[in-house]
């Protein structure tokens, strides 16, 4: 018989509503707990039947049942950190209210009183009792909407938000996160209200509608840093960059816009060894004979970005060839050519890998003889990429180098061949 090796974890718990769907409510709440290195635990306080179009019905559980749940959780858990969601009933919140008193443990309140479909999901008597469990709440996670509901202060910029952030700091609450989700412009910015002042989290907003489950993923991903020990600063903004990340990388599913991507982090982070050894494959070649037409004095650059990469962090690079021996390939090197592959990747996403070549005449008329898509870079300004997404990016005015891009390390590896054949084998036409 083998012996057991168990898992100890922290214990998130979520009080929320089920989605039918699986991007909201419970169900987001556990992927994300689950993600977010947590055990979660659950207790349902009404049952809707939800897609991604919408919500066509809802049946809230009766008080005794969500009570009963309570009890069940709190008495056999260690709970580090609890949230609640969609509470649909004054007597739900009271109830959970009361017990929320009782907790000494992190708390984040997501008044959930709208869904993204626009439907709403708390009657008017709830909204009132909120006040109670405001009060014994950690952080408040409402959206420009819900803290115009909860505070009476219209939330349009950052002085509103800061002024209902006070006003639910008053209410008894240690911080506020108001969200700006809701609020238009090119950047979305939520600002978080504490006693000793305001912080911006700003990310850039992605053009989908594909929200569906945001707010559930943002307050369970809080859940889950509280839970293992972080200060709420740190866990509310790496909360925000990664609500950022699952609304761009989002899943694809159901008829509607689809979901948020409660597990891009974790699949992110899985795929940096792959990632890793694709670049390395890729030096590999380029240190051999067959692509040596394409290699400057200076060396060659390799870098792959991961999946879902949203900075210099989450891209592998390597030197290579010249007068350099392959080096060590390092994930966070801010060069050059991880920007451009990022930029690259604003409006090609699919593109992940890039490699430094030299360029001449001989490049130039390779490139266009092979008819790829060429973006161009002027007096060093960035480049316009494009839809389709560019095999090669040049620059006639500075380095004389030129970058072939490609979705795959596979794919790059064979343009780079392919390149090399047109060049021919001495470099000359």
């Amino acid at each position: 018989m083998r012996r057991p090796a168990p898992d100890g974890r922290p214990i998130g718990l979520t009080i929320a509503g089920s989605d039918s769907g699986g991007g909201a409510g419970i169900q987001a709440d556990l992927a994300t707990m689950t993600a977010g290195g947590v055990y979660g635990t659950s207790v349902v306080t009404a049952v809707t039947a939800q897609h991604t179009r919408g919500v066509d019905s809802s049946h809230v559980l009766p008080v005794p049942e969500v009570e009963a749940q309570l009890e069940a959780v709190l008495g056999d858990f260690d709970v580090d950190a609890a949230k609640t969601g969609m509470l649909a009933t004054t007597g739900i919140v009271e109830s959970v209210a009361d017990v929320a008193g009782e907790l000494a443990v992190p708390l984040v309140v997501d008044p959930v009183m709208v869904a993204t479909s626009g439907d709403r999901l708390l009657d008017s008597a709830a909204e009132r009792a909120y006040e109670a469990l405001i009060a014994e709440a950690t952080v408040v996670t409402p959206n420009a909407d819900e803290a115009t509901v909860l505070t009476g202060i219209e939330v349009e910029d950052a002085e509103s938000a800061r002024e209902a952030g006070e006003r639910l700091l008053g209410m008894g609450a240690d911080a506020a996160l108001v969200k700006g989700g809701h609020v238009p412009g090119e950047t979305v910015v939520d600002h978080l209200v504490t006693a000793d002042g305001v912080r911006r989290f700003e990310h850039p907003r992605v053009d989908t509608a594909a929200t569906h489950g945001s707010g559930c993923t943002l307050a369970a991903a809080i859940v889950a840093r509280l839970a293992r020990g972080e200060p709420v600063d740190r866990a509310v903004a790496g909360a925000t960059d990664l609500l950022a990340r699952a609304i761009r990388y989002h899943y694809d599913v159901g008829r509607g816009p689809g979901a948020v991507n409660h597990a891009v982090e974790l699949r992110n982070d899985a795929a940096r060894a792959r990632t890793a050894e694709g670049v390395r494959g890729v030096v590999d070649r380029l240190a051999g004979g067959e692509l040596a037409a394409l290699v400057p004095d200076s060396g060659v650059d390799v870098v792959g970005t991961t999946p879902y990469a949203e900075s210099t962090e989450d891209v592998a690079a390597v030197g290579a060839g010249g007068d350099r021996p392959p080096g060590e390939v390092r994930f966070g090197a801010d060069r050059r050519l991880a920007r451009d592959v990022l930029e690259a990747r604003e409006t090609a996403p699919e593109l992940r890998f890039g490699a430094t070549i030299r360029f001449d005449e001989g490049i130039d008329a390779a490139l266009a003889e092979l008819g790829w898509p060429i973006a161009a870079r002027d007096d060093g300004e960035p480049f316009e990429p494009f839809a389709a997404g560019p095999a090669a990016l040049v620059d006639r005015e500075g380095e004389s180098t030129a970058t072939v891009f490609g979705p795959s390390s596979a794919t790059l590896t064979d343009r780079l061949l392919a390149l090399a054949t047109s060049v021919g084998a001495d470099g000359s036409r």
